[in-house]
């Protein structure tokens, strides 16, 4: 057996290295303000973000240091030094007490911001969890109750934000609305399907064309178990969020400075490169791991079967429905049942991991970022009696993986354009 999982690896780093803010920001960057530069980030990639945007004006434009401030907010282990703009972690999936007054922070300084002023909002994926300013009447426990509810509802991430951002202070469009004095310029890492910019972080700066009763209809489809308090909120015309034609957006501006497209293009070289005819099956697939993981599977076996040498790739974010008590996010899960489907096939190898570094877990900066299969996960499993349907039952696959040997361990990326997953057919 040929080790595949060097190239698995190096596939994966190519996906992240095309969307780190490193290598993306600067180029976007605008010219130095009649007034200040107020820097505001949020995401799993914020702090890198704010460091980047530093050196630039810092280093490479001069900028009088006195006329830079910011705050980067992002989860916990993902923080980088910076000189001007201050760097909170805070709680990611769930919310925690520092995200609450990393907000209320936030929409202050943005408040100050004058006519002549530069408000410079970064954005990655991690920012809706990062910046938590609840809905008047709604409290900060209540708030991540529903979170919980939602991220084990199996929902996907844009029905997630659909109700975060009618609970919210400063989502769907109220942060643009609390520094509308100033220039807002918006630049962004996506990690949503389809780039949609009023999901990204819960568009704090955009228009939102979702509704309180689209998210009304949410909690009702899958059936949340709510508050009083939170069906209020839902029901207050006051939470409506920020439409198209809101003075808020009289001088705002957004961009998207890397995509889940590029990333998982960069990972389609690095294949081919290696000799592969390439399945790119796009860069925003959606549903349920474990459905898609047999979907993926039936094409690597049908391509075995023809003798092909083939790479299968693919982007998006999945979901996993919670029914067990186990731990693991949506690649560990897909890889699991990749496991379950191709064991014993013999030259067949998947890696399956979130480009942020984490997938699932309790949001530690040590968690897994997803999990490799190969020959050797197969013997192992054999070796020591694993039944991975057992496992997937009880979503435990960071428990299966550890046992094989086969989690994915990165630490974080500081970046974040959701999740790659690629199959090697020899």
């Amino acid at each position: 057996m040929t080790d595949r999982r060097p190239l698995l690896r190096a596939i994966f780093d190519a996906a992240v290295a095309a969307a780190h803010p490193d290598v993306v920001l600067s180029a976007h960057l605008r010219p130095i303000p009649k007034g200040k530069i107020i820097c505001l980030a949020a995401g799993k990639g914020a702090a890198a973000l704010a460091a980047a945007a530093e050196r630039h004006y810092l280093d490479r434009l001069k900028l009088d240091p006195a006329r830079l401030s910011g705050i980067a907010t992002t989860r916990h282990g993902h923080g980088v030094p910076t000189r001007r703009i201050k760097v909170i972690e805070a709680g990611h999936p769930v919310p925690d007490e520092a995200g609450l007054k990393a907000a209320d922070e936030t929409l202050a300084l943005a408040g100050t911001a004058g006519p002549d002023d530069l408000l410079l909002v970064l954005l990655s994926g991690g920012g809706s969890a990062n910046w938590i300013a609840p809905a008047d009447g709604v409290t900060f426990a209540l708030k991540q109750q529903v979170n919980r509810a939602l991220l084990r509802s199996g929902a996907p991430i844009g029905e997630v934000n659909t109700v975060r951002k009618h609970l919210s202070r400063i989502k769907g469009g109220r942060l643009a609305r609390a520094g509308q004095r100033a220039e807002v310029v918006t630049l962004a890492i996506s990690d949503v399907p389809r780039d949609e910019p009023s999901a990204i972080a819960s568009g704090p700066t955009v228009p939102d064309p979702t509704t309180l009763a689209d998210a009304r209809a949410i909690v009702a489809k899958y059936q949340l178990e709510i508050d009083d308090a939170v069906r209020r909120a839902l029901d207050d015309p006051k939470n409506e969020s920020c439409k198209p034609g809101d003075t808020a957006f009289a001088r705002a501006h957004f961009e998207l400075i890397a995509r889940p497209k590029a990333s998982l293009d960069a990972a389609v070289k690095v294949a081919a490169d290696a000799g592969y005819a390439t399945i790119d099956l796009g860069a925003d697939l959606e549903g349920e791991a474990r459905e898609v993981a047999a979907d993926h599977a039936h094409l690597a076996l049908k391509a075995r079967a023809e003798g092909k040498r083939v790479a299968i790739l693919s982007g998006g974010e999945l979901t996993v429905t919670v029914r067990g008590n186990g731990r693991g996010g949506p690649n560990q899960e897909y890889a699991l049942a990749l496991a379950a489907l191709l064991k014993d096939t013999p030259d067949i190898s998947a890696l399956a991991a979130d480009t942020d570094g984490a997938d699932g877990g309790a949001g530690s900066a040590s968690d897994p970022a997803g999990a490799t299969i190969d020959e050797a996960t197969f013997a192992k499993m054999k070796s020591l009696g694993l039944d991975p349907a057992a496992y997937l039952a009880n979503n435990d696959a960071t428990a299966f993986f550890a046992l094989t040997g086969d989690l994915l361990l990165t630490g974080p990326t500081l970046t974040n354009v959701n999740d790659v997953r690629v199959i090697l057919v020899d």
